[in-house]
C-alpha cells in the first residue's frame, strides 16, 4: 500500500514538473509523503469522530392487558373485551406495518389464569404471555393471546406492575410500559409506589394509563401511576393507541435556549438537568454549548413524561413543568443573564496559597457559593455579599454583577507573623480598629512557636503561661503587619 502510494506521489511531482531523482529529493520526497499521510490520517480519524452517530437507543414497549372478569361489561358496541381485543388486534397491524429493527414488544396480561368463583381470589394473576421480540416477530404471537383470552379473574395492577420489572431483558433500552386497562386496584397493593420505585430506580420511563370505559371518577386514581388517557369511547381508544405509540417512538429534538438581559440565547458552556417531575428521577445531565453557528445545541429529549429543568448556575435557575411536544422541534427558555466576579489578592501571588471566599445573595445569609481568590467565576446578574476567610474577615455587601461584564474585588498582599512563646500558654490575636480590638483568632495552647498569616494592620496579642494561674502574668505586645512583610513578636 506504501509503494502505490508513493507511487502516486512521484507522479504527482511530475505532474508539477519536477524530474529530479536525487537522493535528497527522495529524502524530501518521503518525508513529505510522510507528512501528507500523517495529515490525511489525521483527518480521516477527525471525521470519523465528527459524524459518526450513535446506534439507535432500542425501544422496549410491554403492554400489559386486562382481562379481569370487569372486561365483561358492555361498552358501546358490544363487551369491553371483545371491543379492547378487536382494536387492539387492528393496532398491531398497523403497527406491524410501520415496523422498525429498533422497537421491540410484549404482552403481559393479568386476571386470565384464575375464577373469582368460588375462591379464594388469586392476587398474583399475572403472565407474560409474549416476551420481546421484534414487531413482525411478536405480532402474530400476541393476537392469538388476545383472541384467546377469557375475563374471569380479579385485577392486580400493583403486582403486575412489579412483575413487570423482570419482563424487561437485562439491557440498556427505552422500557415503556403501555397498561389498558378498565377497573382499578382489587388486591390492596399501591400500583403509585410500584410505578414510581420502577421509575425511580431508571427501569421504565412512566407509563401510560389508557382505562377502558373506566368511570370517570376513578382516573385521578391513576394519575400517579402514569400519563392517563381516557378512553371513553371506541373511537377514542383507537385514537389513544396510536397517540401513546408516537409518543414512545417519535424522534423529538428540543433546544435550550439560556437568555442574556436582552432574552438572546448567548449564554453557554453550564451544566444543565433534567428531572422526571413525577418520580424525581434524573432523565438527563449535560453540559449546555453552543453549535459552530452560535445556536444553542439540537438535543433529543423523550416526549414521554413532564420535566423539571434545573441550570447549575449561580445561583441555580428552575423550570418546571416543561412539557415535550413529540415530533417537533421544542424550545426551552430559561433566563440566565450573567456576568464574572474575579477576586484578587495583591499581585496574584498570596501567602494564603488558596484563600476561599463566601459568596451569598445579598442580605441572605445562606451560603451561595465558595470561590476561590486568583479565579474567576459566572454569576446570575444582582447583587452579592462577600465574606474573604483570611485573618482577619474581610467583607463586601452589595457587589454588583453586570451581564457580561467583570468585577474584580481586590484585596492587599498578606504578611506573615512568626510567634514565639515561652512555653505552652493561651493565646490570642486581636485587629485594633477605631479605639476597638477586633477578635481575629485564638493561637494553639500548646505550640510555642506559630506562624500566621495575616492582612495588614495593626494588631495586638495578648498570651498567658499555662502554668501560670493569676492573671497579672498576662503579656500584652503590640505590632504591626505589612504587605509582603514579616513580624517577628517574642513573648518572653
Amino acid at each position: 500500500m506504501m509503494n502505490n502510494l508513493q507511487k502516486h506521489w512521484h507522479n504527482f511531482l511530475k505532474h508539477l514538473g519536477t524530474t529530479d531523482n536525487s537522493y535528497e529529493l527522495q529524502m524530501r520526497t518521503n518525508y513529505e509523503f510522510k507528512k501528507i499521510l500523517l495529515l490525511v490520517t489525521c483527518y480521516l480519524l477527525l471525521a470519523t469522530y465528527s459524524f459518526a452517530q450513535p446506534s439507535p437507543k432500542k425501544t422496549r414497549i410491554l403492554f400489559v392487558f386486562d382481562d379481569s372478569f370487569s372486561m365483561f361489561g358492555d361498552w358501546q358496541s358490544g363487551k369491553k373485551i371483545d371491543v379492547a381485543k378487536s382494536l387492539m388486534s387492528d393496532f398491531l397491524d398497523s403497527l406491524n406495518k410501520s415496523s422498525s429493527p429498533d422497537v421491540e414488544i410484549a404482552l403481559r396480561c393479568y386476571g386470565h389464569q384464575f375464577t373469582l368463583w368460588p375462591g379464594p381470589v388469586n392476587c398474583e394473576d399475572s403472565k407474560l404471555e409474549v416476551p420481546f421480540g421484534t414487531i413482525p416477530s411478536n405480532v402474530p404471537k400476541m393476537k392469538k393471546v388476545l383472541s384467546a383470552l377469557t375475563p374471569t379473574g380479579t385485577t392486580p395492577i400493583a403486582y403486575s406492575l412489579g412483575r413487570s420489572a423482570y419482563d424487561f431483558p437485562d439491557v440498556q433500552a427505552r422500557n415503556v410500559i403501555i397498561l389498558i386497562t378498565d377497573g382499578i386496584e382489587e388486591c390492596n397493593g399501591d400500583p403509585c409506589a410500584v410505578s414510581l420505585e420502577l421509575q425511580k430506580k431508571g427501569i421504565v420511563i412512566k407509563p401510560f394509563v389508557i382505562g377502558i370505559g373506566l368511570n370517570v371518577n376513578f382516573a385521578d386514581v391513576f394519575k400517579c401511576v402514569g400519563k392517563y388517557y381516557d378512553a371513553s369511547s371506541e373511537a377514542g381508544f383507537k385514537n389513544i393507541l396510536n397517540i401513546v405509540i408516537a409518543q414512545a417512538l417519535n424522534n423529538t429534538t428540543a433546544e435550550v435556549d439560556l437568555l442574556d438581559i436582552n432574552k438572546k440565547p448567548t449564554e453557554t458552556d453550564v451544566a444543565i438537568t433534567f428531572y422526571d417531575e413525577f418520580s424525581g428521577a434524573i432523565r438527563y445531565d449535560f453540559m449546555h454549548t453552543l453549535d459552530i453557528n452560535g445556536n444553542p445545541d439540537t438535543l433529543f429529549i423523550d416526549p414521554v413524561g413532564t420535566y423539571k429543568m434545573v441550570v447549575h448556575t449561580i445561583p441555580e435557575v428552575e423550570k418546571k413543568g416543561i412539557k415535550i411536544i413529540p415530533g417537533k422541534h421544542n424550545k426551552i427558555h430559561a433566563d440566565t443573564p450573567q456576568g464574572y466576579l474575579y477576586l484578587k489578592v495583591g499581585d496574584n501571588v498570596s501567602a494564603y496559597g488558596k484563600l476561599p471566599c463566601i459568596v451569598r445573595k445579598s442580605g441572605d445569609l445562606k451560603t451561595l457559593h465558595v470561590q476561590n481568590f486568583n479565579a474567576y467565576d459566572k454569576y446570575i446578574i444582582g447583587k452579592y455579599d462577600l465574606e474573604v476567610l483570611s485573618w482577619p474577615r474581610l467583607k463586601f455587601n452589595n457587589v454588583s454583577i453586570e451581564q457580561s461584564k467583570t468585577t474584580t474585588i481586590e484585596i492587599p498582599q498578606a504578611g506573615t507573623l512568626y510567634v514565639y512563646k515561652p512555653g505552652p500558654g493561651p493565646s490570642s490575636i486581636y485587629l485594633e480598629s477605631k479605639n476597638e480590638l477586633i477578635w481575629v483568632c485564638n493561637l494553639n495552647t500548646n505550640a510555642i512557636q506559630e506562624t500566621v498569616i495575616l492582612q495588614p494592620g495593626k494588631y495586638r496579642i495578648v498570651y498567658r503561661p499555662l502554668s501560670a494561674k493569676e492573671t497579672v502574668y498576662s503579656i500584652e505586645k503590640k505590632f504591626n503587619i505589612d504587605s509582603n512583610g514579616t513580624t517577628q513578636v517574642k513573648l518572653f
